[in-house]
Order: structure tokens, then C-alpha cells, then sequence
């Protein structure tokens, strides 16, 4: 079978990659990129570990096809930090101690990036919803409410 060759743009930089075309992008972005902080953890769409965030709409990288990535805007866990710099919702987790094994962590961040991109104030009742579609089976959910909360406050601070 032929590969698609896809132009697009991943945490700011230029990638072209050949893949499948039935490839996932969460596969693309794992296997082909080397970009393992996505993590598959149902495949399906339901747990959030593999959410990206794609042309500004938070996606679950399982769902999509690595193919359908083509002159699109990719951002993901990698492009969060800025060298040694962690962004404000990695810190704030890190404080509140909102992981534990790691595996849903990067979806979270990404789901709370975007959350805090689209509504810089929200609510604990926004922050809830605006994470429903990210499992976590270790932390509970608490930590990583108030986690987004201090973030969002150092956010509006900068």
C-alpha cells in the first residue's frame, strides 16, 4: 500500500512524514515522530490520553487520521515547555501534586491548555467540564481542578 505524504506543522516547526491511510495521527506522532507524551489509552476516544490540539479544537489523536493532519496546526504535550521553562500548568501540576503514573498527565495538560486558551477565568463547574473528556484512574480529579484553577490565576497575572 502507498504512503500519503503530509506537510504540516507540529509545536511550531515545519514536519513532513509519510504515512498509512488508515494511519492514526496518535501512531504518526508516536511511531513515525517520535513524539511518545500522547499516550493510547482506549483507542476509541473516550479517555482523553492521546489529545492534541488541532488547528485550535482539542482532538483525541486516536480518532483522526495522521493523514487528515495535512497543512494543519498540530500542537501537543512536547510543545509545551519552552526549553528548560515549563508552562504554568505543567508547574501547577508538578505543586499540587495532580499525577501520579503519568498516563493521562499529557492529555490533561493539553485539554487544560486549550480550556484556558478559549476562557482564560473559568469556573471549578467549567474546569470540570472542560476536562470530562480525560480519564484519570490514580489522582481523582481534585488536584488536577485546583492544579488548573492556580495556573489559570498565574496565567492572568503574566
Amino acid at each position: 500500500m502507498a504512503g500519503v505524504a503530509v506537510s504540516t506543522t507540529i509545536n511550531g516547526d515545519h514536519v513532513e512524514y509519510l504515512c498509512q491511510p488508515d494511519e492514526t495521527l496518535l501512531d504518526v506522532l508516536r511511531d513515525r515522530l517520535g513524539l511518545t507524551g500522547a499516550k493510547e489509552g482506549c483507542g476509541t476516544g473516550d479517555c482523553g490520553a492521546c489529545s492534541v490540539i488541532l488547528d485550535d479544537r482539542l482532538v483525541c489523536s486516536c480518532l483522526v487520521l495522521g493523514a487528515e493532519a495535512e497543512g494543519r496546526q498540530v500542537e501537543t504535550i512536547e510543545g509545551m515547555a519552552h526549553g528548560d521553562q515549563l508552562h504554568p500548568l505543567q508547574q501547577k501540576f508538578l505543586e499540587h501534586a495532580a499525577l501520579q503514573c503519568g498516563i493521562c498527565t499529557p492529555g490533561f495538560l493539553i485539554a487544560a491548555k486549550d480550556l484556558l486558551a478559549k476562557n482564560p477565568s473559568p469556573t471549578e463547574e467549567e474546569i470540570r467540564f472542560g476536562l470530562a473528556g480525560n480519564l484519570c484512574r490514580c489522582t481523582g480529579y481534585d488536584k488536577i481542578v485546583r492544579a488548573v484553577q492556580d495556573a489559570a490565576n498565574v496565567m492572568k497575572g503574566a
